[in-house]
C-alpha cells in the first residue's frame, strides 16, 4: 500500500511537539538533577554537623582515648552496653541519620546500629579522617548507599592526637523521598509548559493553514510559477486588489494599458507622473499600494465598491487606449480574497470597426453611383448614335471637370489630398442619407498630404458624425455641418487645424469641458451587451479624440458653445506632424489625376 504522506502542517505540528516535549524533557531531567545535588549536598552537610557534634563530646572523647590505650579491643557485649554506643543511638534517633559510627585509631567499630558488627574495622577507608581530616563522602556500605561525612575524634584536651573518628550517614532512599517531594512542582511546571506548547502549536497550525489557504508547500510553489506565467504571459492587464485594499497584482499588460511608464514597471522612488489623470505616483511599486488613493482611473475604483456586480464591464479611455474593464469578486471557501480587475483593449477593435463603417459607407455610395455612371455612358453612346459628336465631346469635358463620380460635400475642390477627398466623400453620402449637407468652408486650404491618416480619420470623424448628431438633433430646418482645414508647415511635419460647425441648438448650459469627460454622452440607450461609461460608447468619442491629439502634442477644445435653433457648437482640433509634403506621403496615389471611385475607398482608409 503506498504510504500515506502528511500534509506541511501536520508535519510541522508534530515537529513542534517533538520539539517543544525534548526541550520540556531536558529542562526537567537538568532540573532534577540540579535539586538530587542540591539534597545530596545539604544531606552531606548535615552528616557533617552532626559527625562534629558527636565526636567533640567529652564524654566520646574520653572513653574513645581510654579503649584505644587498652591492649585490644573490648568484646561487642561490652561495646553495645558502653555509653560510645548509648551516644551514637541517641543521635541517630535525634536526627534520623542512617547511622552513627565510632572507631577506635585503627578502625575498628566502638559504636554501630548493628551491634553484631561492632569491633569490626568499618567498611569504608577511616585514612582520611584518622590522619586529621574531615571528609564527606557518597558511598555503598553495609547499611546501604548513603550520602554522609567523616571527622576524626581528638584525645581530650589535645588538638592534634587522633584517638577515633565518627562516620555518619544518611540514607540515600531517604534523599529520594525529598526529591520526590521536591520533582511535583517540577513535573508540574513542565507538564504545563509541554500543554502550552502543545496549545500554541495546534494555533500556529491554524494560522498557518489559513495563511496559505490550506495549500501545500509545492502547490504554492506551482502557483507562483503558474502565476508568473500567466501574468507575463497574457496581453489582458490584470490587477489584483486584496480584501483589505491592497494591491497585491499589476501586471506589465496593465500598466502599458493604463499609459504608466513602462521603463520601472512600477512607480520609481521618485515621483512618477500618470499621463492619463495628471495623479502622482509615489512610493518603489505597486505591490502594497492602497488601492483608494492610487493613480488609476476612477471607473476601475467604482468596479470594486461594495454595490457593484461581477458581470458588470465599462468602456474607459486611458493612456490613449479605449478599453472594456470588468472586475470580478474572487473568494476560496467562502473566504473573501478581494477582487481581480481585468482591463481588454478595444481600441484597434474600434478602429478597424470605424474603418469598415467608411468602407460600407463608400461602397453604399460607390452602388448608389453606378447608376449614374451607367447613365453617363448611356448618354455618350446616344450622342455617338446619332452624330453629335460635339455634344458629346462637350460632355466629356463636363464629366473630365468634375470627376467621373459626384460625392454630396459642397466645394469638394478645395480639397486636393486624396485621403480627405475620399473620406469626407464617404461621410458626405453617410450625412447626405440622414438630411444633413456637409459643406467645406471657404477658408479651407490643405497644401501638403496627409501622413497619418490613421489619427486624421480618427479625430475628424468623431467631430463630423458629432456635428452631423447634433444637427439632426436640432430644431434648424436647415441642417448642415460646415468643415474647414487649414495646414501649417513645420520642421517636424506640418499640423493641422480642422474647424467643424453645425447647425444643433447648441452645448446649452453644459460647460465645455464636460463633453470631453470619459462617458459622457446624450445617446439614450445601449446598442451592445457593455455596459459602457455614461452610456454606450459614443461617450468615448470626444475624450478618445483630445487624448490622441494632446498625446501628439495638440489639442481639441470648443470655440463656441452655440445658441438654440442654431447655429450650434464649434469645435476645433490641432494635430502636430500629420501633413507633409506630397513626397512624404503614403505610397498609395489613385490611378488617375482626379480621385476616382475605386480610389476612394482604397486610400481613405489604409
Amino acid at each position: 500500500m503506498p504510504r500515506l504522506a502528511l500534509r506541511f502542517s501536520t508535519q510541522t505540528l508534530l515537529l513542534q511537539l517533538g520539539v517543544v516535549l525534548l526541550v520540556v524533557l531536558l529542562s526537567g531531567t537538568v532540573h532534577a538533577w540540579l535539586v538530587y545535588g542540591r539534597v545530596g549536598a545539604e544531606a552531606e552537610n548535615q552528616a557533617l554537623t552532626l559527625a562534629r557534634t558527636v565526636a567533640s563530646d567529652p564524654a566520646i572523647r574520653s572513653e574513645v582515648q581510654a579503649i584505644s590505650k587498652e591492649a585490644g579491643t573490648p568484646p561487642p557485649a561490652v561495646l553495645a552496653a558502653g555509653p560510645i554506643q548509648a551516644a551514637a543511638e541517641a543521635a541517630k534517633s535525634r536526627t534520623g541519620a542512617l547511622f552513627v559510627v565510632v572507631t577506635d585509631e585503627t578502625g575498628l567499630r566502638l559504636a554501630h546500629p548493628d551491634h553484631i558488627r561492632l569491633g569490626e574495622r568499618v567498611s569504608t577507608d577511616p585514612s582520611a579522617a584518622l590522619s586529621g581530616k574531615e571528609v564527606t563522602t557518597r558511598n555503598t556500605g553495609t547499611l546501604g548507599p548513603s550520602a554522609g561525612a567523616k571527622v576524626p575524634v581528638f584525645a581530650p584536651g589535645s588538638a592534634a592526637t587522633v584517638v577515633g573518628e565518627v562516620s555518619v550517614g544518611y540514607s540515600m532512599e531517604s534523599l529520594g523521598q525529598s526529591l520526590a517531594e521536591d520533582i511535583v512542582p517540577i513535573a508540574l511546571t513542565a507538564a504545563g509548559a509541554l500543554l502550552a506548547g502543545v496549545l500554541a502549536s495546534f494555533l500556529l497550525r491554524r494560522r498557518l493553514q489559513r495563511l496559505t489557504l490550506g495549500l501545500e508547500p509545492e502547490e504554492i510553489s506551482t502557483l507562483v510559477h503558474d502565476q508568473v506565467a500567466v501574468l507575463q504571459g497574457v496581453d489582458d492587464g490584470v490587477i489584483g486588489i486584496s480584501a483589505d485594499g491592497r494591491i497585491t497584482v499589476f501586471n506589465a499588460a496593465a500598466r502599458r494599458l493604463l499609459g504608466f511608464p513602462e521603463a520601472s514597471g512600477t512607480p520609481g522612488s521618485s515621483a512618477t507622473a500618470d499621463a492619463t489623470d495628471g495623479h502622482v505616483l509615489t512610493g518603489t511599486g505597486w505591490a502594497g499600494t492602497d488601492w483608494a488613493s492610487s493613480a488609476v482611473p476612477a471607473q476601475l475604483k467604482a468596479l470594486t465598491e461594495p454595490s457593484s456586480h461581477d458581470a458588470e464591464a465599462v468602456e474607459i479611455v486611458a493612456g490613449g487606449r479605449v478599453l472594456v474593464a470588468n472586475a470580478r469578486k474572487a473568494l476560496h471557501r467562502k473566504e473573501d480574497l478581494g477582487w481581480v480587475v481585468m482591463l481588454r483593449d478595444r481600441t484597434e477593435l474600434q478602429q478597424l470597426t470605424r474603418q469598415l463603417d467608411a468602407v460600407g459607407t463608400m461602397s453604399a455610395a460607390l452602388r448608389a453611383q453606378r447608376h449614374e455612371f451607367a447613365n453617363q455612358l448611356h448618354t455618350i453612346a446616344g450622342f455617338m448614335s446619332i452624330g453629335q459628336h460635339g455634344k458629346a465631346k462637350d460632355y466629356l469635358a463636363t464629366i473630365s471637370a468634375t470627376g467621373p463620380l459626384k460625392f454630396p460635400v459642397q466645394q469638394a475642390e478645395l480639397l486636393q489630398d486624396p485621403y480627405l477627398q475620399a473620406f469626407l466623400g464617404a461621410k458626405s453620402v453617410e450625412a447626405d442619407e440622414r438630411g444633413v449637407a456637409l459643406r467645406i468652408g471657404p477658408e479651407t486650404l490643405v497644401r501638403g498630404r496627409i501622413t497619418e491618416p490613421q489619427d486624421v480619420t480618427t479625430v475628424l470623424g468623431n467631430l463630423i458624425d458629432n456635428a452631423v448628431n447634433a444637427a439632426v438633433a436640432g430644431s434648424s430646418t436647415q441642417r448642415w455641418v460646415e468643415l474647414e482645414l487649414l495646414d501649417e508647415t513645420g520642421p517636424d511635419g506640418g499640423t493641422l487645424h480642422i474647424v467643424v460647425a453645425d447647425s444643433g441648438d447648441g452645448l446649452g448650459n453644459i460647460e465645455p469641458e464636460r463633453v470631453f469627460a470619459e462617458g459622457f454622452t446624450t445617446a439614450e440607450s445601449p446598442k451592445d451587451g457593455l455596459v459602457h461609461a455614461g452610456g454606450h460608447g459614443l461617450g468615448l468619442g470626444l475624450a478618445l479624440v483630445r487624448q490622441l491629439a494632446r498625446r501628439r502634442g495638440g489639442d481639441v477644445r470648443v470655440l463656441e458653445t452655440g445658441s438654440p435653433g442654431g447655429p450650434g457648437a464649434v469645435f476645433m482640433a490641432t494635430m502636430p506632424k500629420v501633413t507633409g509634403t506630397p513626397d512624404d506621403a503614403p505610397r498609395a496615389e489613385p490611378p488617375s489625376a482626379e480621385p476616382s471611385a475605386a480610389a476612394g475607398p482604397k486610400e481613405g482608409h489604409q
